[in-house]
Order: C-alpha cells, then sequence, then structure tokens
C-alpha cells in the first residue's frame, strides 16, 4: 500500500498547489481585512493623540457610545432567553409549525436589515399600524430609543438558536430522560444536565449576536431618525461625521467600533480554545484505555 494513501489528503496536493492557495487566500485577508484595517487606526491617530480623544470625549460621540452599549446590553439577555427557548422546543419536541417556527428562525438572515427597519416604521411610525395608539398613549418606538432596540433584536436574534438547535439535536434527549426518571424538576433538569452540555455553544452564540448587535447600522438607521445624542449609535454617529467632513473625528469612533470587534474575535478565540481544551480533556481517558480494547483482526 503507498505510503501516499496514510498522508492527510491536503498533502497529496502538489506543492505549488498549496502554495497558489495559501497565498490566495493571504493576498485576499491583506487587501479585504488587513489594510482596510489598518487604513482606520492611520486616518484616526493622522491629526494626533489629542484629536483623537477630543473626538471620544466629546459629548454626542460619549451618548452613542453609552448607546450602542446599552442596547448590546439589552440585547443580549433577550437573545439567549429566545435562544434557549427555541432551540428547547425544536429538539425536544414535535409540535405543528415547527418548520415554520425555523424558517421565522432564519429570515433575518434573508431579510434586508433597511427592510426589517422599514417594517418597524410602517408598524408603529406616526401613520403606521399602531401609530394613532400610540400617539394616543404618548408611546414612542421609532425616532427614540426603543425603536433602535427593537431593530437590534431583529438582526441579532437567530444567532444563540442557530449555534444551539444543531449541537443540541446532536446531543439527543438521553440525558434529560434519564434526568427525568431519576426524579429532576424542570429546573433541576435544565441546570444540572442541559446547560453544562450546551454552554460552549450558548457562549459562542452570545458573542456573535453581542458583536451584531453593536455593529449594525441598516436597520438602526432607519428606525433612529438620526437624532444626535440620542438616537444615534456608535455606526451612525460614524457615518454622521464623515458626511460632515470631520474624518478624524469619524475614524476615530469607527477605531472604537474596530477594537470592540477585535475585543470580541479575541474572546471569541478564547471560548473556542477553551472548548478544545474541554473536549481533549475528555478524550484523553478514552485514549488511555484504547489499548486495552480489542482490535478487530
Amino acid at each position: 500500500m503507498s505510503a501516499s494513501l496514510h498522508r492527510p489528503l491536503h498533502l497529496n496536493e502538489p506543492k505549488w498547489v498549496r502554495i497558489t492557495l495559501i497565498a490566495i487566500s493571504l493576498a485576499f485577508l491583506t487587501v479585504f481585512l488587513l489594510v482596510p484595517l489598518a487604513l482606520v487606526f492611520t486616518e484616526a491617530f493622522r491629526k494626533g493623540w489629542a484629536l483623537y480623544l477630543e473626538a471620544i470625549i466629546e459629548p454626542d460621540a460619549l451618548a452613542a457610545i453609552r448607546l450602542t452599549l446599552t442596547v448590546a446590553a439589552i440585547a443580549l439577555p433577550l437573545n439567549l432567553a429566545f435562544g434557549v427557548a427555541a432551540a428547547w422546543a425544536i429538539t425536544k419536541f414535535q409540535f405543528r409549525g415547527k418548520q415554520f417556527l425555523i424558517t421565522l428562525i432564519d429570515l433575518p438572515f434573508s431579510v434586508s436589515p433597511v427592510v426589517a427597519g422599514l417594517v418597524f416604521v410602517l408598524l408603529f411610525g406616526s401613520q403606521g399600524w399602531f401609530g394613532p395608539w400610540l400617539q394616543a398613549n404618548d408611546v414612542k418606538i421609532v425616532y427614540a430609543i426603543p425603536g433602535v432596540i427593537i431593530a437590534t433584536l431583529f438582526v441579532t436574534f437567530p444567532f444563540v438558536a442557530r449555534e444551539l438547535i444543531p449541537l443540541m439535536q446532536a446531543q439527543g434527549s438521553e440525558e434529560e430522560q434519564a434526568a427525568l426518571t431519576l426524579g429532576a424538576d424542570g429546573w433541576t433538569l435544565f441546570r444540572r444536565v442541559t446547560l453544562p452540555n450546551i454552554k460552549w455553544g450558548l457562549v459562542y452564540g452570545a458573542i456573535l449576536a453581542n458583536a451584531r448587535a453593536m455593529g449594525e447600522f441598516g436597520a438602526v438607521a432607519v428606525v433612529s431618525g438620526g437624532v444626535r445624542g440620542l438616537t444615534n449609535t456608535m455606526t451612525l454617529h460614524t457615518e454622521i461625521l464623515y458626511n460632515e467632513y470631520m474624518f478624524s473625528a469619524s475614524f476615530a469612533v469607527a477605531s472604537l467600533l474596530a477594537l470592540l470587534a477585535l475585543l470580541t474575535l479575541a474572546v471569541k478565540q478564547f471560548v473556542q480554545w477553551q472548548h478544545a481544551r474541554a473536549q481533549r480533556s475528555t478524550l484523553e481517558p478514552v485514549a488511555l484505555y484504547a489499548p486495552l480494547v480489542p482490535q478487530a483482526a
């Protein structure tokens, strides 16, 4: 038998093919990721640290930063609650309309965020379906903070559910059924059995949802109204500054978004490392006793 059959599949390719593919990948990442990222920080600090700091601590910029972090902090626990509930319902129960629920969860992936924002304007705007009732009760949703939160929730709610559904389907329900047989109640079942099994998927989905919440632009731009110091998030504030030719201030705020993205990426990598470490520690006892398992002739 040829030794090449025992080599990893990718090593069977000619060396020039591997080098070419790696070079193309690195070139693509450099042009579309590294260069724009470097440009953001270069332009942000072009006129010095003092101007950079001034652009960050300017009242409208601080209001945009607070709103961005507040909306993300509100959206994240709601996404976690919805994601766990939806994943549990889809993977543990059979009911009519199950496929329709899965389709609804995927809807924000296929609908443009701008279209989603327009839908909320048609629903909650002054001329929308619920507009007269909202005005009569002095409730503001569109062009106010609640509209920004609703739009952010719409674009982020699939992430946690979509991470948990395949994970829980692969795990099955044998452990939960065994716990119920032993007399565990619902809360104990979730806390002691289900949650430890899905914790890494839950954390990973939360990271993705939080990153999208902080960087969302389209849906938020439609429903916010662009009120400076009130409904502008960091992405909207960056656009306004750029349109007003305040390039250094615009790139300064954009650099904060980039730093948040890099921090999110670092947390994501740490979670993946911890997950891989946990899997290795689980497999080590199996590897230790593997020589004792009889081999097939």
